[in-house]
């Protein structure tokens, strides 16, 4: 005969969540507890979640403190052995709280404490699946299993870039660019390059973006690499809410598919990445877009090639267009002509470009934009100052300029933006070869500036600072200025009234 088996102990709880429980229940109103109120899926009132939450928090006390080892009123079928098992399992008492309280307690969970109690039991790791919200795939069975969606359904934000390359797992060697992180091999081609990845086939991408459209339909936000048209209209087709969407590696003729995107808002186009893949994006796919997205807010363009007539569609097409990101570009000589026709553009963006325009032709015929407010130049070449000066010809109407860590901006470059009277914000970072000769007269041109930041500019010396510059610094709402380490502006600010008791403070 077998001995008897005492009753299990009732399932532990991690401590984090127990805290949880706890400051949740010494946060709630200790007067009279209204009875329990079944949440609807409609309006849940902060008041209501309160009540039930501590009902329910007092039902589990006064069950773990009773000494009955009879099961509660309606016990879980699901939580117990065979009937003529001599072992018995415990209830589990969490399942008195609601579906609708448990995530709002995870929900407030770090990421961290949320992935470990998902491992509690499989109705956690399904309420801790619906939290989730943005996800970066790495695994593309998981996707073409259908395993994504179920696991998590209520995805808003999915890249899949990751997962569409084919890498070797175990290799210590990575490849990384600000695209993508990817795994390579030690071997070395004949033309230099260590390696060169695979992509999935553009069958299989096309079959996983359908899936995931199908599983993930709320989706809000989405990064693709070498889907095709048919790709493209699967997710049209069920991702109404679809805002925002990043396309790596497609052609001039996969833009099509972008038709059906009735509320796109902001999308970013990769035509080629160096030692990565070479896809091209010409003027044809450039006037495919503004014909087919003529609602875009945003548009930023990576290693695309094209000229004046793609920029032109675009500017005619999308006249709700604010901002225009060009990174990497091979666009042709006569371009930025072209920019006139933006007329709604706000913020006019080059990235590491190796040159703004190699041709722009004649002054008279570039044109201007008169709704432009920003203009930023991020780790640009600007060794050209004939493209250098007819983009600040173009964009004489702004009123913020940004200079990061630019190549060749020197005092005759940037003298050229004296032109831009309006200029109200001046960033300048990492520009080593302009001094306070080119610095100096430009800035005291521009009489309606109120915000300056100098950092990392170490031939601007403050021993070369003029008066009436040392003047300007003292009226302006906001000044950072950091040219170099030693620099602490003890001269050139000496009886401004800066520094001084009752002064002006500025983060230096």
């Amino acid at each position: 005969m077998l001995p008897a088996v005492p009753p299990a102990a009732p399932p532990v709880l991690p401590v984090f969540l127990l805290r949880k429980l706890a400051a949740v229940a010494a946060a709630l109103p200790r007067g009279g507890a209204a009875p329990f109120k079944a949440i609807t899926k409609r309006s849940i009132s902060c008041l209501e979640d309160a009540r039930a939450l501590k009902n329910e928090i007092i039902i589990m006390r006064l069950n773990s403190l009773s000494n009955s080892n009879t099961p509660p009123s309606e016990p879980d079928e699901t939580l117990t052995l065979d009937r003529n098992s001599p072992i018995s399992v415990a209830p589990d008492y969490t399942s008195l709280i609601s579906d609708q309280i448990l995530a709002i307690i995870l929900s407030n969970l770090t990421k961290l404490q949320q992935i470990s109690s998902c491992l509690v039991c499989k109705r956690w790791l399904r309420i801790g699946g619906g939290l989730l919200k943005s996800l970066r795939l790495l695994d593309w069975d998981f996707l073409d299993s259908g395993r994504l969606a179920l696991r998590f359904p209520n995805l808003v934000d999915v890249d899949i870039v990751q997962a569409c390359l084919i890498s070797p797992r175990n290799s210590g060697i990575c490849f990384s660019n600000k695209f993508v992180s990817i795994h390579v091999n030690s071997f070395i081609s004949n033309n230099g390059f260590i390696w060169k990845p695979d992509f999935l086939s553009t069958r299989l991408v096309d079959r996983g973006v359908q899936i995931l459209a199908q599983g993930c339909p709320n989706l809000q936000r989405l990064v693709l690499l070498g889907a095709s048209k048919n790709g493209l209209v699967s997710i049209a087709n069920e991702c109404l809410a679809l805002q925002e969407l990043e396309l790596c590696s497609c052609t001039d003729l996969d833009l099509k598919g972008l038709a059906g995107f009735r509320n796109l808002q902001i999308l970013k186009l990769i035509g080629s990445v160096n030692a990565l893949y070479d896809s091209v994006i010409s003027d044809i796919g450039l006037t495919i877009l503004a014909q087919v997205c003529p609602r875009l807010l945003k548009l930023e363009l990576v290693g695309c090639e094209g000229s004046y007539d793609g920029i032109k569609a675009i500017g005619q097409c999308c006249q709700m267009l604010e901002e225009l990101t060009l990174c990497d570009h091979k666009l042709e000589g006569g371009w930025l002509a072209a920019l006139s026709y933006c007329t709604n553009l706000k913020t006019l963006k080059f990235q590491s470009c190796k040159f703004i325009d190699p041709n722009p032709g004649p002054n008279e015929h570039l044109g201007s934009c008169p709704t432009l407010e920003e203009l930023h130049l991020e780790r640009c070449q600007l060794r050209d100052k004939q493209g250098l000066g007819a983009l600040f010809l173009v964009c004489k109407a702004v009123r913020e300029l940004v200079f990061e860590d630019c190549w060749g901006l020197d005092n005759i470059s940037f003298s050229a933006a004296s032109i831009c009277r309006r200029v109200t914000s001046l960033s300048l970072e990492g520009c080593s070869l302009l001094t306070m000769d080119g610095f100096d007269p430009v800035v005291l041109s521009w009489k309606e500036l109120k915000r300056l930041k100098v950092v990392s500019c170490n031939n601007i010396k403050d021993s070369a600072m003029s008066a009436e510059l040392a003047t300007l610094f003292s009226v302006l709402k906001e000044f950072k200025w950091r040219p170099d380490s030693r620099s602490i502006m003890s001269s050139g600010l000496e009886g401004t009234g800066v520094w001084q008791k009752g002064g002006r403070s500025f983060k230096i």
